[in-house]
């Protein structure tokens, strides 16, 4: 028995072989399809199977990516894919990581959207919706909850988000003016009380060793993760090219007030606003595709969010839906073009809202790996969490008046929906059960409601 410790010991002290590029691919695959559970969830999955288990990175260097991701707009989870398959297989090893680890979810939910258009006016489908949509809206105060325990940790934050609540919900501030206040705010309060505005150690120790990695504490940076100025200007080149040139053929073929141009644009936009995680920019996606373009309507958009939380990949993969919605709702000969229409903006908006990330890490990566001190300068980034904190709980806000109170204020209160919403709230909080189990409970709930006729 001592001889076979000494030999897992032995195992441990090196490091795994290679890993090739079809070896890299075929994982990302994987993680693509069942990185279910939210960014928190998905960071655990990739630390669990490249950290613990293959060891292809070392707790510390995973955690000083992800220190970086968590500092961009943005999905967090797909931007360290990203990162990690560019460390390890240079700019297409991050391109191949980043983009499997959203296909799988936008052809799911391409397809759910079109399930969703054609039968979701069936009784059995709607009874199904009418129990998702009170957990989505326990889903969303699990988030402020979630967040603000983590965020607000002193009477400034706590006044920040009160702030940012009240703004938007009885003023109807613009979600953006609200973030760059907030950020404005933080540094100058970083400043000149950074003691209200220091980020603990929101992901875990580094102290943890699983052995030596491919990729360890000291392993010298690869030649192509090295800082040089001419690979920066090199990506900013081709990310103005890679935008303009998708705008400019939109705006050519549609003009620039055509629905699939003001998508491209808007979502431009939302993707550099993205601080917080997707339920921070959902308010803002609500605004401007709910209230301003009318792409679909608010119980599409909670609809869209149910959808979203059970499918795997980022929650920001909502926009799809929006996308898909927004470009069926379109005016259209028949429902082959509909179709049509449908898929094509559903994948622009996927493309404009997940090109800056990829930008993000190809170009500030290698700045990053030449210094494995602590990110300085992130008061901004907690006044920015703050104030989303207030942002979400007035979106939960919404959902619940337009969900528990269908007819406004005068109308009667739906028992039923409350009652469902309370008791997702209670598990989520109290029992610590997982996002999708609550979901699909509350789904049947609602069939059997159907049934039964209650």
């Amino acid at each position: 028995m001592p001889k076979s410790n000494n030999k897992t010991e032995s195992n441990l002290q090196t490091p795994p072989p290679p890993v090739s590029k079809r070896e890299a691919f075929l994982f990302w695959l994987k993680i693509g399809f069942v990185s279910f559970g939210g960014p928190a969830g998905q960071i655990a999955i990739m630390h669990q199977e490249l950290v613990e288990k293959r060891r292809w990175i070392s707790e510390k260097r995973f955690l000083h990516a992800l220190n970086y991701c968590m500092l961009l707009p943005g999905p967090e989870a797909q931007q360290l894919a990203t990162y990690l398959g560019w460390l390890m297989h240079r700019t297409s090893g991050g391109i191949i990581a980043g983009g499997l680890f959203v296909l799988p979810s936008l052809f799911l939910l391409m397809a759910l959207s079109w399930i969703y258009v054609q039968f979701g006016q069936l009784p059995e489908v709607a009874a199904l919706l009418y129990g998702i949509k009170p957990a989505v809206t326990a889903v969303v105060l699990f988030a402020a909850y979630r967040i603000g325990s983590r965020a607000l940790k002193n009477w400034l934050l706590w006044l920040f988000a009160a702030v940012s609540f009240v703004t938007i919900f009885a003023f109807h501030a613009p979600f953006p003016m609200i973030i760059l206040s907030a950020a404005l705010l933080g540094a100058i309060g970083g400043k000149f009380a950074p003691q209200y505005f220091s980020v603990g150690g929101a992901h875990g120790s580094t102290k943890q060793s699983y052995g030596a990695a491919l990729i360890d504490d000291n392993t010298p940076i690869p030649e192509h993760a090295k800082f040089k100025w001419s690979w920066l200007i090199k990506i900013v080149i081709t990310g103005v090219l890679l935008w303009g040139g998708a705008i400019g053929l939109l705006c050519s073929q549609y003009g620039w007030n055509g629905a699939l141009t003001q998508m491209a644009w808007f979502f431009s936009k939302a993707a550099l606003l993205t601080f917080g995680g997707a339920y921070a920019v959902l308010p803002y996606v609500y605004q401007g595709a709910v209230e301003h373009y009318h792409w679909l309507n608010a119980m599409q958009m909670m609809d869209g969010l149910a959808l979203g939380e059970t499918t795997p990949g980022p929650l920001i993969m909502i926009v799809t839906f929006v996308g898909f919605l927004g470009g069926w709702n379109s005016p259209s000969i028949d429902s082959e073009s509909a179709l049509m229409m449908g898929i094509i903006a559903a994948t622009v908006v996927t493309y404009f809202t997940f090109l800056p990330s990829f930008l993000f890490i190809l170009a500030g990566a290698p700045l990053i790996e030449s210094t494995h001190d602590n990110l300085k300068f992130t008061a901004p980034l907690s006044a920015i969490t703050a104030a989303v904190v207030g942002v979400i709980l007035n979106l939960a806000v919404f959902f619940a008046q337009h969900l528990f109170l269908p007819q406004g204020f005068d109308g009667q209160i739906d028992i039923i929906a409350a009652g469902i919403s309370a008791g997702a709230l209670l598990s989520l909080v109290r029992y610590k059960v997982g996002i999708i189990p609550v979901i699909t409970v509350c789904g049947v709930i609602g069939v059997l409601l159907f049934f039964f006729k209650l």
